[in-house]
């Protein structure tokens, strides 16, 4: 049973940048295949980015690529996403999830993962 705590979240102007963090704790972290997630208001949670356990393959949804990078540090049993270039609608709660089992292309679904953070607010002002 995984436990997953985002931070890093807030309010920052167009343009700007923030970094969010996940920690996890409750199983071996190499172990999960761990993603980003989003959801604003009255819209569907959607796929943002995703790495693979071994942090060698990353992948992201067309209207972040180039602007958001999603890392980790197994050492650490954190994964980040960095995101840059911020725009209005990136506003959302983002939220980290962990899979033990689910590999690329389940890993862009939310259906994919066994484990889910309470998320963090990200507002974008114009």
């Amino acid at each position: 049973q995984a436990q997953l705590v985002e931070s890093g979240g807030g309010l920052v102007q167009t343009g700007g940048s923030l970094r969010l963090s996940c920690a996890a704790s409750g199983g071996p972290f190499s172990t999960f295949a761990m993603g980003w997630f989003r959801q604003a208001p009255g819209k569907e949670r959607e796929f943002v980015a995703a790495i693979s356990r071994s942090d060698a393959d990353t992948y992201y949804a067309d209207s972040v690529k180039g602007r958001f990078t999603i890392s980790r540090d197994n050492a650490k049993n954190t994964v980040y996403l960095r995101l840059n270039s911020l725009k209005p609608e990136d506003t959302a709660v983002y939220y980290c999830a962990a899979t033990l089992g689910s590999e690329y292309p389940v890993l862009l679904r939310t259906w994919g993962y066994d484990y889910w953070g309470q998320g963090t607010q990200v507002t974008v002002s114009s």
